[in-house]
């Protein structure tokens, strides 16, 4: 297996284009259809627990993230969070235009307009929220597991899964709901949606650990890669590899 530490080269792999877009699918997804509803499940031992119904899928961009950067490098996951980025920015921009469009005459259009509001009218402290925190949150997760990938030697990956969605996740959820309801919630409210969210998305990456396993391997081998990020830039502020 090539255990690269050398300067990316132009290399062509097999699953690299189709992971980039499940992740932004994912994420595109996530943040628009499940974003908009508060969900409510009661739960053995710790009872009613009330939670974004996109919390349901949203980790699994970090667990895309996390194959990402442990199979071909911190690299070409950043450009997968940039190609992400740019998505989640123009889904948000195309809301506000289309929501912001007078609806035309009748009853079934204007009923229509208002379930669109609801849906996908997104204020732009919000939609600045969403980009920075997943910006944030997805480019910490990446250099954490990418740093614990050479402290360890490739070993015990578990302990980079989750040790890196431990701090993306953070970063991610308390700028979020910092940014987008400072001032508008109670500060202890803020705190305590942070800490719910911060605790299921991460419970989240624990229980898939072993699909995450299954995943890396099968890459590893199909695409004799298992990237080492000893001589990367690790700043975010690049697209190429």
């Amino acid at each position: 297996m090539n255990q690269t530490t050398h300067p990316a080269s132009q290399r062509q792999y097999k699953y690299y284009d189709f992971i980039m877009a499940a992740f932004v699918a994912v994420l595109l997804c996530s943040n628009f259809i499940g974003a908009a509803k508060a969900a409510q499940m009661d739960l053995p031992v710790i009872g009613v627990v009330v939670f974004g119904a996109g919390t349901l899928f949203f980790p699994i961009s970090y667990i895309f993230g996390d194959v990402l950067t442990e199979v071909y490098g911190y690299g070409r996951d950043r450009r997968v969070v940039w190609a992400g980025f740019g998505a989640l920015a123009f889904a948000s921009l195309m809301a506000t235009v289309v929501v912001g469009l007078p609806a035309a005459d009748g009853d079934f259009n204007q009923e229509y307009q208002k379930h669109l509001q609801a849906v996908f009218g997104i204020t732009p402290r919000i939609a600045a929220a969403s980009m920075l925190a997943f910006w944030s949150g997805s480019f910490a997760n990446s250099y954490v597991l990418a740093k614990m990938k050479i402290a360890t030697s490739g070993k015990w990956l578990w302990t980079r899964t989750i040790g890196s969605t431990v701090v993306g996740e953070l970063v991610d959820s308390a700028l979020f709901y910092t940014i987008a309801f400072y001032g508008i919630w109670p500060t202890a409210q803020i705190i305590e949606v942070t800490i719910a969210q911060y605790v299921l998305k991460t419970g989240w990456e624990v229980v898939m650990t072993p699909v995450t396993y299954k995943v890396v391997n099968f890459l590893k081998r199909k695409e004799n890669e298992d990237w080492y990020d000893r001589h990367t830039n690790f700043t975010p502020f690049r697209y190429r590899v």
